[in-house]
């Protein structure tokens, strides 16, 4: 461009005209990087620009656009919080929340520094995953009303010694469920709002748990043992477990359910002693004769049944039994019977609910062979 007295005038500085391929950004940097016209000094006009040539301007720190997991951006340290806290795992109802966008999470899974756990957690990490943080995933999973149920919920809360297969969650009739094959989702009538544990990990109480886990378990023996190991591990008492079986209206296990915790609230193996000889009687066996008080160089005890003419003795062990300070008691009261020339068999009330025939053939054969000996 030419002026009135002849002299060329350089090209204001500026955005270059989609024409002029000279002085056109590439693709790559255009979205990211500003051009700017520089003047290049004339020779026969110092004073005066030449042509316009590109130049790139570097991006200043401030300038340039913060991504989540950068040191520098204010979203890292919230997201790393709630991470710790959640065992790594986000949903992405989370991640939103906190501004991380869904080109963010898709670099960090490409770039392998983060994982897709199912299509609604996300990891951070790439390391092995905790049992807890599956947990939170399954509940992420279920979705927003979600609760953590069943035995798996029995271990989150610190059931001791126990393995499970899935991860159980529950979700109201009606809510829509994800299906996945890594965790259990299912809907059910005995879903309730006020059940729900909103710290940590959305799930039911210990007792609510517990019951349910004993409702869904795999078999009988199975149901018995989780309800009497939560009460042996600290984690509810009876009374709790009575509570909530009480709300149990139509289930195939209810009386088991019954049986077991009457056996776990106190005074139950006077309970127990009164089923064994019922049960007794229906199976044609001798009476046999209750509460006998012996005594020993320990003191006095009541042996439970008691046939004197077979000197056969049955002990109920109430569930109490199996628990720490009541074994060297069992043990040397055992022993002392064995000394004096009777026999001693034991029945516990578990193996009377679910093992009754095995237990009371065995009290058959010895009844027999004391009056064959006799």
């Amino acid at each position: 461009m030419t002026s009135r007295d002849g002299r060329r005038r350089g090209v204001r500085a500026g955005p270059t005209t989609p024409g002029d391929r000279r002085t056109r950004p590439s693709s790559s940097t255009a979205a990211f990087t500003p051009v700017l016209l520089h003047r290049a000094p004339c020779a026969r006009h110092p004073g005066v620009g030449t042509l316009a040539q590109p130049v790139r301007m570097a991006r200043s720190t401030a300038a340039r656009r913060h991504f989540v997991g950068d040191r520098d951006d204010p979203r890292t340290r919230a997201l790393l919080e709630l991470a710790d806290a959640q065992h790594g795992v986000l949903s992405r109802r989370q991640l939103y929340g906190l501004g991380v966008t869904r080109w963010e999470i898709r670099a960090h899974v490409r770039a392998e520094r983060w994982r897709r756990l199912g299509d609604q957690s996300v990891v951070i990490h790439t390391g092995p995953l905790s049992p807890t943080g599956h947990c939170w995933a399954a509940v992420f999973q279920a979705g927003p009303r979600a609760q953590l149920d069943g035995a798996a919920c029995l271990v989150a809360w610190g059931l001791q010694r126990y393995e499970i297969d899935r991860i159980r969650v529950s979700v109201p009739r009606g809510a829509r469920i994800r299906r996945t094959r890594r965790y259990d989702i299912r809907q059910t009538r005995r879903w309730s709002p006020d059940d729900l544990v909103t710290s940590g990990i959305p799930r039911t109480p210990v007792a609510v748990a517990a019951v349910r886990a004993a409702l869904w378990a795999q078999s009988d023996k199975q149901a018995a043992h989780l309800l009497v190991t939560t009460v042996q591990q600290g984690l509810s008492t009876p009374s709790e477990l009575g509570i909530q079986a009480l709300r149990v209206r139509r289930d195939r296990r209810r009386a088991l359910l019954y049986a077991v915790i009457n056996d776990l609230l106190d005074g139950a193996r006077s309970l127990g002693e009164l089923d064994v000889a019922r049960e007794a009687r229906r199976r044609g066996l001798p009476p046999p004769a209750r509460q006998v008080l012996r005594k020993d160089r320990r003191g006095r005890y009541y042996l439970d049944l008691y046939w004197p003419d077979h000197h056969l003795v049955v002990e109920v062990d109430g569930i109490h039994h199996s628990w720490a300070e009541s074994i060297v008691g069992d043990a040397l009261r055992q022993n002392a019977l064995v000394l004096s020339g009777d026999r001693v068999l034991r029945l516990p009330l578990l193996g009377f609910r679910l093992e009754p025939d095995a237990f009371f053939e065995q009290i058959r054969e010895a009844l027999t062979t004391a009056s064959m000996a006799a």
